[in-house]
């Protein structure tokens, strides 16, 4: 191959304008990172150090030096709604909505924030609109399970439902609280006067259809199975088929005996109805001797006082309580002793004792373990709940009371 003189031109000249590109690189960079206030880097610094108030006066700044920055009204937006400060958040995100030049992603991204400001802030109306109004968009699945949420705090059922097999149309996955939103509506049913049986039927066997569409896909829930025998218990006895009921309530007893305490007293009443109310003491004793708990403890040792006696019942007491020490146990036999008719505290098996005062003593201390607590949250309330009131999870409560869980 023939030396070109030209050569000797064009090599140097590639040489320079790589030089010249360098240049103009580097100074770009610096001319951006002129651009940048020190007061963008001081928020970012605050939030490193997690000083998060700092911090947003920092971006606050900035945000003014440049109202155009999509990304940092997004994080203002969310720290201001993580401080609670519902108003600030929700006006950043609507500022980025009423922007004409806002790209449809980041449209839909400031549309779903704004949704959830609402949602946070209480304003389920305008958080149900705007999760709504990102149906086809790559928030709706996020959107969906927003809006399950809004249905179960305005205990909107139907609705709840309807939404869940939105979501199941679009993902493959089971949904267990589906089992509940069928019993709170055969619950409702059967609260109307005059009761609507047709309608707790039909809900009580949707529930136990979404039951058995769980347990294909994982294990099957424990407390959700329970619930719909209660209240398929509780139906019966609307209809005046006893027997029934006693199945229902002795099928508890006999596959979930940790909820045997949530149960006792329907029971107990069955039998009673039927003038049988030995036969159900029989088998609560029994079932206490097995799995015992505070709840089982507190029937026996009433029923016991009332059909045989003070003794019978006493000696039940303190056998129990010598096997399963506990204060809530004893505060329950004194609180049903004094309850009994002549039950003063004068006259008492224990002689000499004063039962008023042992009980006023006793009850002080606990007050705070006569609850059930949330497992996952840990609100505490005196009456059983399937969906905690605190922070609105299914099945979180244990059906057993706080000392016993200690």
């Amino acid at each position: 191959m023939d030396f070109e003189p030209w050569w000797l031109i064009f090599v140097p000249l590639l040489f320079a304008l790589g030089w010249l590109a360098a240049r103009f690189d580097i100074r770009q960079m610096l001319s951006e990172n002129r651009v940048l206030p020190d007061s963008y880097f001081r928020g970012l610094n605050f939030l490193l150090n997690e000083e998060p108030d700092r911090a947003i006066d920092a971006f606050v700044e900035v945000a003014k030096l440049d109202p155009e920055t999509t990304e940092l009204h997004f994080a203002l937006g969310s720290l201001f709604r993580r401080r609670g400060e519902m108003e600030r958040a929700i006006r950043v995100h609507q500022s980025l909505l009423n922007r004409a030049d806002l790209p449809v992603e980041e449209r839909e991204h400031a549309q779903h924030e704004l949704a959830q400001d609402f949602l946070k802030a209480g304003m389920l109306d305008r958080a149900e609109a705007g999760f709504k109004q990102l149906r086809d968009t790559r928030y709706s699945l996020q959107a969906l399970r927003s809006l399950i949420r809004i249905y179960e705090s305005e205990h909107d059922w139907p609705r709840a439902i309807d939404a869940v097999k939105t979501l199941r149309g679009l993902v493959d996955e089971p949904v267990p609280q589906l089992v509940h939103y069928h019993c709170e509506m055969a619950q409702q049913a059967m609260a109307l006067q005059p009761p609507n049986l047709d309608a707790a039927q039909a809900a009580l066997d949707a529930a136990d259809h979404a039951a058995s569409i769980v347990t294909e896909a994982s294990s099957p829930s424990k407390g959700s199975l329970v619930r719909i025998a209660m209240l398929r218990a509780r139906l019966a006895a609307l209809e005046g088929d006893a027997k029934r009921e006693r199945l229902h309530l002795e099928s508890i007893l006999t596959d979930e005996p940790e909820y045997s305490g949530l149960v006792a007293e329907a029971l107990l009443n069955s039998y009673q109805a039927n003038h049988d109310a030995a036969s159900a003491l029989d088998l609560l004793q029994k079932q206490y001797d097995q799995f015992p708990s505070l709840d089982l403890f507190n029937v026996v040792f009433r029923e016991l006082r009332a059909q045989r006696g003070a003794a019978p019942a006493w000696a039940f007491a303190r056998s129990a309580l010598r096997h399963h020490p506990s204060l809530l146990g004893l505060d329950r036999l004194l609180e049903a002793e004094l309850a009994a008719p002549g039950g003063d505290g004068e006259v008492s098996p224990v002689p000499g004792a004063d039962l008023s005062l042992l009980r006023s003593l006793i009850h002080k201390h606990t007050q705070r373990l006569d609850r059930y607590a949330c497992r996952s949250c840990g609100f505490q309330a005196r009456r059983y709940y399937w969906q905690c009131p605190g922070c609105n999870a299914w099945e979180t409560y244990a059906p057993r009371r706080l000392e016993e869980l200690e």
